[in-house]
Order: C-alpha cells, then structure tokens, then sequence
C-alpha cells in the first residue's frame, strides 16, 4: 500500500520574538556603616606624677593598704565549705575539691535508678514484641482473607 499524500498534521506559526533594549543596570552602592569609638577610661587611671588633670581636685590620699589592693588585683578564690574534700591531682601541685557525700550519693541513685527503669523497660518491651507479633499478624491475615473474596474456579 502506498502513500498517495503524507499525512497533515496540525502546526501553529508563531510570531516572531518582539526585539527588546538590553536594560541597562547601575552599579549597586551601599553606605558602609560606621562609627567614632568611645574612649572609656579606666576608674584606676591617674595622671603622672607633676602634670595636672582637667580637674584640679588633687585626688584623695588613700592608705597603703588600699593601694596595694588597686595595683596588684588578685583572683578571689570561691567559698569553700569546711566539709569539702579535696584530692590531689598526681605529679602536679593542683588540689581539686570533691562535692560533699550527700551530693555524691543523690546523684549516684538518681543515675543508678534511672538506668535500671531504662533497661527494664526497654527488656520489657521487646517481650511484648516478641509476643504480639504473631497474634498481630494472625489478625491482619485474617482481615485480609475478610476483604478479598476468593474467585471461584470456573468448572469445564
């Protein structure tokens, strides 16, 4: 069999693309923030010896033991209650204190306690699984033959 004329399928022409200007984009700016520092001086500081301040108030003579206390800050050791243990860290000069006992023995229950309900419920749950697997897959089984009746074989 033979083709008298192929077969015409449907087009659509279409119009030619309207020609657009290129658009022409400034350069993006951005305002830079800034800011002038403010200058704090510390509550320590004094002028040298022989020149003289903005302020004319000569400052307030203090003890010596008071300017020893400004000059040479020290760390402040935290409290340490008297029933505190400490233990001595080998080969070197550092003393670590120990929490007291009755802090030691709440948390030491509290993390035994919590341990076990873990374990115990987590050896609890896999029984349960392990027992209601099958009665759970017996069930859906069931269903199922429910929902989908069996097509009876055609005789011949």
């Amino acid at each position: 069999m033979e083709w008298v004329d192929p077969p015409k399928l449907p087009s659509l022409l279409l119009p030619e693309a309207f020609q657009l200007p290129i658009p022409i984009l400034e350069v993006p700016q951005a305002d830079i923030p800034s800011y002038e520092p403010l200058v704090v001086p510390p509550s320590t500081l004094r002028p040298p010896p022989g020149i003289e301040g903005i302020n004319s108030d000569p400052a307030p003579e203090s003890t010596d033991k008071q300017s020893t206390k400004t000059d040479n800050p020290t760390l402040a050791k935290p409290a340490i209650p008297p029933e505190a243990q400490f233990v001595e860290i080998p080969f070197t000069d550092i003393e670590v204190p120990l929490p007291t006992t009755t802090i030691m023995t709440t948390a030491a229950t509290t993390a035994f306690i919590s341990v076990g309900a873990t374990l115990a419920a987590t050896s609890l749950f896999k029984y349960l699984v392990m027992i209601m697997k099958p009665i759970f897959k017996q069930a859906w089984n069931k269903l199922q033959k429910k929902k989908t009746p069996t097509k009876n074989p055609k005789t011949s």
